[in-house]
């Protein structure tokens, strides 16, 4: 039998885990359910899919984020791992031969959104399918209590009733007591069984900076701390400007958000992960899934969402364990503005409903119909033909998802898929027929592995190259080919998704609890508040700070946060100004030879005492001759 130590060297090249990881491991391959917290970096993955390496059967992997789940099914795939993904932004075939795949191919691994669970073609599936364990990743999203709840997550605990005898590993970077707690009694754990890392990053320098002029002391930072670093802002329109500044002023900067092409962000993804881009300026859409290690700041000039969602992104810096900094920069009237909106994000009743219709009105939702259609969301364009405001729709759409009526799926991008739909021997005759079309068929078959069984990523420039011709000209023959037949095209998505989870129905009869708005809004206060909490605090170490929150609280001061270092400074000149004095009385009627001196206050550290000298001979209150006599000035 192969061992877990065996698969990790075959296929990740480790020779050992990270602390924690076998632990976790060998409880999953003893069949039972697991919660695994480990921090933002700290090798989740590997937990779920060593295990479904050593077991026999498919692992089933539920996730949010749709590019997440591309990016490690790619991985697994490069790997020689059979992997698989089934997202909302799928048509209907690729949905089809997926399961296919799953059930007849000895596939390792299935991907799947939450709001896939209750659909008609994957009940109708699961049967078939030889589910060895359930992953759910990001599990913090099915607590109301997390910084993220989506009720599509708590559709999970119902696979129960399918695949009673297989366990399910949950998996999350961030999650306090109570968060903990929720998450093992909706996952339905037969019993409580938690595997809890420490959060603390001993590598990571924490510094909060009240600062007026937030941009020079950007400036500064980028200067005085060497390697690449991240920017983090609240909006788009920033992310530009401030990357514009970095790079008039000589820093090497690009900026990136979720409105960009997919193009336009896998370059600036890849100009950064390989140091020909220095700093990257983003919103909070930036970072999921990269794993760079040798970052050495993390910035935020505006305030994080949540405690949670600024611990993950911090955690982006110092992977490679060498010293990394998390500087958060703020003014006074940020607090007051973060707390404004706090209130705008949760729109009335009326303008919920409104929203709504005009979502389901503009994508031509017949009433009673809906469940599980997924569109691309255009917010700027239902906005314009609805004359609505784009963040008042926005946080309508956030809080309809919570009441179960949509699921959203932001930084969904999916690069583009092709799968021939001929079998080979009429594809030979296709291109007799078919000339033109020659060149782009052999260049697909040739750079794309398994075309004739499931969907391939493609990446349209490339073919372009190789076929030294026009990127439009390789998407419009494409596109030609789908509409014959010979192949299924389906162009890389640029939006974010908003699926269907429940009919449509009249904007009137939407129900909504007054207790859970209450609630909802609650949870987001006390969200708001401990971020407050934390940039106003002047006393208690950022590192003991931050891990109070998650529950740990048997920590020592880091020592190298803003608040340590100004305690050390505290005590420091206190100390200085207590050996002056002494050096004075010393020195009263009486001269001494500097290491005589210097030997006097041997229970000082001997650099303080040496300071202490200089700083008295530069305030003429001693002075030294040239044989290093000290005695005091006349």
């Amino acid at each position: 039998m192969v061992t877990i130590h065996q698969i990790l060297e075959k296929y990740w090249g480790h020779k050992a885990f990270r602390p924690g990881q076998e632990g976790i491991i060998n409880s999953v391959l003893e069949n039972k359910d697991t919660l695994a917290l480990l921090p933002t970096g700290g090798g989740k993955s590997i937990c779920f899919q060593v295990p479904a390496m050593a077991k026999d059967g498919l692992c089933l992997v539920i996730s949010p984020l749709i590019a997440l789940m591309n990016d490690q099914v790619q991985n697994l795939q490069k790997k020689g791992i059979k992997a698989m993904a089934i997202s909302s932004s799928m048509s209907w075939h690729e949905i089809r031969v997926a399961f296919s795949n799953c059930i007849n191919g000895n596939f390792k691994f299935l991907y799947l959104s939450p709001e896939r669970l209750e659909t008609e073609v994957f009940l109708k599936n699961l049967h078939d399918l030889n589910i060895s364990m359930i992953a759910v990743d990001e599990a913090h999203c099915v607590s109301q209590w997390g910084y993220d709840f989506r009720p599509s997550y708590l559709k999970i605990a119902k696979l129960r009733d399918y695949v009673p005898n297989v366990p399910i590993i949950a998996l999350t970077a961030s999650a306090t007591n109570k968060v903990i707690n929720d998450i093992q009694e909706k996952l339905l754990f037969k019993k409580l069984n938690v595997f809890k890392s420490s959060f603390e990053r001993k590598n990571i320098h924490y510094i909060v900076q009240y600062e007026e002029d937030k941009i020079g002391r950007l400036f500064s930072i980028c200067n005085k701390v060497k390697g690449t670093g991240i920017v983090y802002v609240r909006n788009r329109r920033k992310t530009f400007e401030i990357a514009q500044l970095l790079t008039q002023h000589g820093f090497q900067s690009d900026f990136y958000h979720a409105g960009l092409t997919a193009d336009e962000r896998q370059k600036k993804q890849g100009d950064w992960i390989n140091n020909k881009t220095r700093i990257i300026v983003s919103t909070n859409a930036f970072g999921m899934g990269i794993d760079k290690p040798d970052v050495r700041f993390v910035v935020h000039l505006d305030l994080p969402d949540s405690l949670e969602a600024y611990f993950q992104e911090a955690g982006r810096g110092g992977r490679d364990g060498k010293v990394a900094y998390a500087a958060l920069l703020f003014q006074e009237n940020d607090a007051t503005q973060f707390l404004e909106n706090l209130e705008n994000s949760f729109p009335s009743f009326d303008e919920i409903k409104q929203a709504y219709q005009a979502i389901a009105n503009y994508y031509q939702v017949a009433s009673g119909a809906g469940l599980g259609m997924a569109f691309d969301f255009d917010l700027d364009a239902i906005c314009n033909n609805y004359q609505l405001k784009p963040f008042t729709v926005f946080n309508a759409v956030r809080f309809l998802e919570k009441e179960g009526y949509f699921s959203f799926q932001d930084n969904s991008f999916e690069p583009s898929k092709v799968m021939m739909l001929m079998n080979k021997d009429d594809l030979y005759n296709f291109e007799v027929r078919s000339p033109k079309f020659e060149k782009l068929l052999k260049a697909l078959l040739r750079n794309y592995g398994g075309l004739f069984e499931q969907h391939a990523y493609i990446n349209e420039f490339q073919l372009a190259q190789r076929l030294a011709i026009g990127k439009d000209e390789v998407e419009e023959q494409l596109k030609r080919l789908h509409k014959l037949e010979v192949i299924e095209y389906v162009p890389k998505s640029q939006l974010p998704k908003i699926v269907f989870t429940a009919n449509r129905i009249d904007s009137k009869n939407l129900v909504f609890l007054p207790e859970n708005y209450k609630h909802l809004k609650e949870v987001a206060k006390e969200r708001v508040d401990a971020v407050v909490r934390y940039v106003q605090e002047k006393n208690v170490c950022r590192n003991r700070l931050l891990l109070a929150y998650f529950d740990e609280t048997d920590i020592n001061d880091c020592g190298n946060c803003d608040v340590c270092l100004k305690s050390k400074r505290e005590a420091r000149n206190k100390e200085f100004g207590d050996i002056n004095l002494q050096i004075l009385n010393v020195l009263h009627g009486r001269s001494y030879k500097l290491n005589d001196l210097v030997s006097v206050f041997y229970h000082f550290e001997k650099e303080i005492v040496v300071d202490a000298i200089n700083e008295l001979i530069e305030e003429n209150k001693i002075e030294i001759d040239k044989e290093k006599v000290l005695k005091l000035r006349a």
